[in-house]
């Protein structure tokens, strides 16, 4: 999906930079609501919880905030904790997905050698 030129190809347009930023942005939000889905799932399931009070729970275990209720369950504890590690991955996985072509097109430029032949 984030294909990206090799060392020795040019930098892509800026328009194209942007498309591939587009998608990248895109697959993040694909994945965040998934993250969010699978916290309102499990909030619902576990605690009892009504569908707003599910998404303001996981909403803030998955930003990195912490739950807002208290939960009174063992099952909905186990899965808070389960659900802030596989949150904190998370964020950093889906982080990387949207850094990733910043990254390589600050990084690929430093490679690129204009007007440079193979005997040089």
């Amino acid at each position: 999906m984030l294909q990206f030129e090799r060392r020795h190809e040019r930098l892509i347009p800026v328009r194209l930079f942007f498309r591939r930023m587009s998608r990248a942005v895109l697959l993040w939000l694909g994945l965040t609501m998934a993250g969010l889905g699978i916290g309102m799932i499990g909030y619902g399931a576990s605690e009892g919880m009504s569908a707003v009070d599910a998404f303001v729970n996981a909403a803030m275990i998955l930003s990195g905030m912490g739950p807002v209720a208290e939960l009174k369950t063992a099952g909905g504890k186990l899965f808070a904790g389960f659900y802030a590690i596989f949150s904190g991955l998370f964020v950093v996985i889906a982080t990387g997905f949207v850094l990733a072509p910043i990254l390589h097109r600050v990084l690929h430029s430093f490679h690129i050698e204009e007007g440079k032949t193979n005997d040089d």
